[in-house]
């Protein structure tokens, strides 16, 4: 989509120093990637008030409440998968600008995608999480329900684009952090993020 030529844009004369002496921290969007019911959401939920409670500024950015509103017109083909992971992007950028740290959890299957969310931002600002587990855990766990619906459908011939069963799920091949959850706990999985959040800087 071609950009409009009459508009400009607009800054601001509150600095990302001053932002990050106010909140105690620098700004970056920890982008938790993985298939449904791999553990992000529950990854997202602990970091965040864990974040909150040591006096940092951040915010989930969820891939299902996005899909109630900003994304409501979107389904799962490949080019709605791809303009979804643009929106969301755009979304973490601008909060991150703010100076919050954004935990954005979505399965967003596709490399490509991920490294245009990558793009958006300053060097060192995405730090990309796979949260890993394998299919059958995955399936195990199902707390939506998705993949025995998946199952049902495909048995009767039909498929639901469901990522990891008849849709592909191109995990990082070089990610920040990479994050089993069958076999660490979600206290170890968040604690490594903790970790890393320090380690370069984001949390002060």
């Amino acid at each position: 989509m071609a950009h409009t030529p009459n508009i400009t844009w607009h800054h601001n004369k509150v600095t990302a120093e001053q932002r990050a002496a106010l909140l105690k921290n620098r700004p970056c969007v920890v982008w938790l990637t993985g298939l449904s019911g791999c553990g992000k959401s529950t990854i997202a939920v602990e970091l965040e008030s864990q974040l909150i409670e040591r006096g940092h500024a951040a915010f989930i950015l969820d891939g299902d409440n996005l899909r109630h509103g900003l994304c409501k017109d979107l389904g799962f083909t490949p080019a709605d998968r791809t303009e979804n992971i643009r929106r969301a992007g755009e979304v973490a950028k601008l909060i991150s600008q703010t100076g919050v740290i954004v935990i954005a959890g979505f399965i967003s299957p596709y490399r490509a995608d991920r490294a245009t969310v990558r793009a958006l931002l300053p060097a060192g600002e995405f730090v990309e999480v796979f949260v890993d587990a394998p299919l059958s855990v995955c399936e195990q766990r199902d707390p939506k329900g998705l993949y025995k619906k998946a199952r049902a459908s495909l048995a009767q011939g039909k498929g639901l684009g469901m990522t990891g069963l008849d849709a592909p799920y191109e995990p990082p091949e070089t990610p920040e952090l990479h994050l089993r959850t069958d076999t660490t706990s979600t206290a170890a999985c968040v604690g490594a993020i903790l970790n890393y959040l320090v380690q370069h800087q984001r949390i002060l």
